[in-house]
């Protein structure tokens, strides 16, 4: 059989572009329940509900009449105008269909500000830990991310004095997640006041505001970056469907920008994907309009688990975590493990040799903090049963505590 004397040559930025770490331990995770151990998994980030029924029957109503073509590329103006009543009613903010560009899901809205916005050379500040996908994205735009560490004892804010000195003048994004992913840490509107007072000397940086998790917040306000003076036409909100109304495999996001922003967003999808799904998004009319108490009972769900996690987590001597108040995930602090010895001998180097040690000797799938660019800590995921989360905190404590 002859050889191919073909060189296969990628674009350099899907080169040096480095794979989702969640969806890497999600793969492991699974590849090992296929092989029979019965692994426990605390890395995905998905509500463990089913879609309400509301919705669910919205998106049925669609098929059976026939809503099955193609939409405008922005979105339905159905759609979008319910999205600016949510605005006006949850976040006191003022949108014109003309200002919302609806997509295939929050990350593609994120991508979409990003690649709009940002050129060769420029650069994109992350705040870490971040939600994985955002480095990759500022890189592929051709930016270079510029991340900025916080830590445990800041509860994982980003403080004004650490914005002001990353700022450059090629700064062109800051990236806020509130709540966060991957630490569930949620600003203050004090504290984003203070962030926005650092860049009103600063008029060249938009800010990409990611709020997804907006709704699943517990011992704090949720104030849209947008809604401070002065900032909403420096902010694009990037929002969605997939946590709050627990609809991830809908696909289904959205950003609200100022209009020259939504229009280059809206003219990159137009050549990408086209609009989202017709089905996701007569769903989506009707989850911004129901009845908001299954919400609420997701929310309490979640909060009730991240009580009983968190307690666990503190009784383990060595791991350090403060008390996430929005989405669900923990990021403790295991720096202290880290140089120890494993019962085989090897030794945790880092984050990612930990939760490799607890998968493949105790069971349990964990997301290492190098993936989230603070790799003294990992995310756990409290989106699973309370039956789960018990069997996983045992294997926990019993794998921490075999480090030597």
């Amino acid at each position: 059989m002859p050889t191919s004397t073909t060189t296969l040559r990628f674009n350099d930025r899907v080169d040096s572009m480095q794979p989702s770490a969640t969806l890497a331990m999600k793969s492991r995770a699974e590849e090992r329940r296929r092989q029979g151990h019965p692994v426990v998994a605390l890395s995905a980030g998905e509500p463990d509900f089913d879609t309400p029924e509301p919705i669910a029957d919205a998106g049925m109503d669609a098929i059976r009449n026939g809503f099955t073509n193609y939409t405008e590329n922005p979105g339905t103006m159905e759609l979008r105008e319910a999205i600016c009543r949510k605005f006006d009613r949850d976040n006191d903010l003022s949108y014109t269909p003309e200002h919302v560009v609806c997509s295939n899901g929050a990350k593609q809205s994120l991508a979409l500000a990003i690649h709009a916005l940002c050129d060769e050379g420029d650069e994109v500040i992350v705040p870490a830990p971040y939600w994985v996908s955002y480095p990759e994205m500022a890189r592929f735009s051709g930016a270079e991310p510029v991340v900025v560490p916080t830590s445990v004892d800041e509860k994982y804010r980003l403080r004004p004095a650490a914005l002001e000195e990353a700022i450059t003048e090629r700064t062109q994004i800051l990236v806020l997640c509130s709540p966060s992913n991957p630490t569930g840490a949620v600003y203050a509107p004090r504290e984003l006041e203070a962030l926005a007072e650092v860049l009103r000397s600063h008029e060249q940086v938009f800010v990409v505001s990611d709020e997804i998790y907006e709704h699943v917040i517990y011992d704090a306000e949720h104030r849209a970056f947008a809604s401070i003076p002065g900032m909403k036409d420096r902010t694009i909100t990037v929002n969605g469907f997939s946590k709050a109304f627990a609809m991830t495999g809908w696909r289904l996001g959205y950003m609200a920008a100022p209009e020259p922003i939504a229009q280059a967003a809206a003219k990159i999808q137009g050549q990408f994907t086209s609009a989202p799904c017709s089905i996701s998004q007569k769903a989506g009319v009707a989850a911004l309009e129901m009845d908001p108490e299954p919400v609420h009972e997701m929310v309490a769900s979640f909060r009730r688990r991240r009580d009983v996690v968190l307690e666990r987590l503190r009784d383990i001597d060595g791991l350090r975590c403060p008390t996430p108040e929005g989405a669900f995930y923990l990021y403790p602090d295991v720096s202290s493990f880290l140089g120890a010895e494993a019962p085989d001998g090897s030794i945790i180097g880092d984050s990612s040799d930990l939760c490799f040690y607890l998968l493949e000797e105790h069971n349990v799938a964990l997301v290492p903090g190098t993936a989230f660019g603070a790799p003294n800590g990992l995310r756990l995921s409290y989106a699973s049963s309370m039956e789960d989360l018990e069997t996983a905190l045992d294997r926990i404590e019993a794998g921490l505590s075999a480090l030597r």
